[in-house]
């Protein structure tokens, strides 16, 4: 059954996780601050609206897609918010990796206005948003994550339901915080062995089928010319921004300390990737953390 969707944010993962909803016969209409990212989604079959109000207006589902907690509040908050704007009973997905207070609050804003909303974060990068095999942790209501399963599944593959409103950002943050910890690892590892004189190739088969196997050795390997298709291989362009790590491990940070946690890993990655990033690195993917280690040969 088709709907109208509003889709505002079109980045490296909002951008085609809007083109699979067009593929999946749905009628979008999308907003964003980058003219290029707006005309690939207009020749991708999408309406280009002149603004995040107008993009909603009329839609049965709202998507957005944004890069942090405040720009998230920013666009549904206030007297000028899209909650002030948004229509009872209209399906939100805020698919953004934001604190999970930040998910808490807006929610609850919502609701107070009869808005039904999900947070929704994803998982499995660029790649799984252009092949439509995301992961998708979902905080909200059984009912409302029931609605929203037509969607989700025509951009995801796997939809975890991980409890009330925020509950799918604490799981996010959790599992980026691992991965953060993961990448830096596999780097350091693999640097260790090329300087003790192996193949990093040979090396990253060895601890595919060893005790240290891990999601970065094997599907997004940081060392340059052992897999295609990765960062690695395109100098690093693309991905999941060093940034964007670096702004996750910063929120697994704050909410360890809420909960009085204790994350020393976490804290020792997220200083890793704040010094790589000072080096100017800070748009590159996150497996460039590599660079830390090694300085690879320019071709």
């Amino acid at each position: 059954m088709s709907s109208t969707i509003a889709f505002i944010g079109l980045g490296h993962m909002g951008g085609p996780m809007a083109q699979n909803l067009i593929k999946a016969g749905h009628t979008l209409t999308v907003f964003d601050l980058v003219p290029a990212a707006l005309q690939a989604a207009t020749d991708a079959g999408a309406r280009a609206a002149a603004s995040a109000a107008e993009a909603v207006a009329g839609a049965d589902v709202v998507v957005s897609m944004l890069p942090a907690s405040r720009h998230v509040e920013g666009l549904y908050l206030g007297d000028e918010g899209l909650l002030a704007t948004i229509a009872q009973g209209t399906l939100v997905l805020e698919c953004s990796t934001i604190a999970p207070a930040s998910a808490r609050k807006v929610s609850q804003a919502a609701a107070q206005r009869g808005i039904r909303m999900i947070d929704a974060p994803v998982s499995g990068g660029t790649g799984g948003a252009i092949a439509g095999t995301l992961t998708f942790i979902v905080g909200g209501a059984d009912a409302d994550l029931a609605a929203a399963m037509p969607y989700l599944q025509a951009m995801g593959k796997n939809i975890f339901h991980a409890g009330a409103a925020g509950a799918g950002q604490v799981a996010k943050i959790c599992n980026n915080m691992l991965l953060g910890i993961q990448m830096a690892g596999t780097a350091e590892a693999l640097a260790l062995g090329v300087a003790n004189g192996l193949d990093p190739k040979t090396l990253s088969d060895i601890i595919a089928k060893s005790s240290g196997r891990n999601w970065a050795t094997e599907l997004y390997n940081p060392w340059p010319g052992v897999m295609e298709g990765v960062p690695a291989a395109k100098d690093y362009d693309g991905g999941f921004g060093v940034d964007l790590m670096l702004k996750d491990l910063g929120l697994a940070a704050e909410a360890s300390m809420q909960a009085r946690a204790t994350t020393p890993l976490g804290e020792l990655a997220r200083n890793l990737y704040a010094l790589h990033s000072t080096q100017g690195h800070g748009q590159l993917d996150f497996s460039s953390i590599l660079k830390l280690y090694h300085q690879p040969p320019r071709h």
